[in-house]
């Protein structure tokens, strides 16, 4: 009795410290690769006569219809949007990578017609990896003042490396999006954070 209490103890102390590690590791790596100027949130208030571009990261999508990564970054892009700046629009990139419809045009349709989501979507249609992403998508951003890129957190991160080595001006002008939430896909966070880390590790390394 006392041994299965034990077990039982232990098994939910390290469900515990995987689901903190998760949680915690998703908070540090939200509040990297931003400019010094760059810790304030896009949600909150931005000069007025200012333009923020919302750039949401697409994920594999096999099916018709948006997948549960792919609702949760278009939730965390509508909510990124800044409604205190002159323009705000979103940005969608994706491929058709694992389906026959575009991730970006999946992300669009959730957003309009599942979040009713009325204000300016931009798509960019043809990446197929996080780089390109990027590639494709700053001809999208340029004329923004500033620019939240959302995604899981450790992707994100990955993504605004990859911005500040194509177009470093362009980083500068990174602000933090809503993408992290504590409890929010707390059952995701802990792989997230390993395979985003490992995943981080060979872009650094590779210079």
């Amino acid at each position: 009795m006392r041994t299965a209490a034990a077990l039982t103890s232990a098994g939910v102390i390290a469900a515990i410290g995987v689901v903190a590690f998760g949680e915690l590791s998703s908070w540090a790596a939200s509040r990297r690769g931003f400019p010094r100027s760059g810790s304030e949130t896009s949600e909150g208030a931005t000069d007025p006569s200012a333009s923020h571009a919302v750039l949401v990261l697409g994920y594999r999508n096999p099916g018709p219809r948006a997948n549960a990564i792919n609702r949760f970054r278009v939730r965390a892009g509508v909510r990124s949007v800044d409604p205190e700046a002159a323009e705000s629009a979103l940005v969608l990139s994706g491929g058709a990578v694992a389906g026959a419809l575009p991730e970006a045009e999946l992300m669009r349709r959730y957003a309009r017609d599942e979040l009713g989501f009325t204000g300016a979507i931009r798509l960019e249609t043809a990446s197929t990896s996080t780089k390109e992403n990027i590639e494709q998508a700053i001809p999208l951003l340029e004329e923004a003042t500033s620019i939240a890129v959302v995604s899981t957190s450790h992707h994100a991160l990955k993504a605004r490396i990859c911005l500040r080595r194509l177009r470093p001006d362009l980083a500068e002008r990174l602000v933090r999006g809503g993408d992290y939430r504590l409890g929010e896909l707390w059952w995701v966070k802990p792989v997230e954070a390993v395979l985003g880390r490992r995943s981080l590790r060979r872009l650094t390394s590779a210079g």
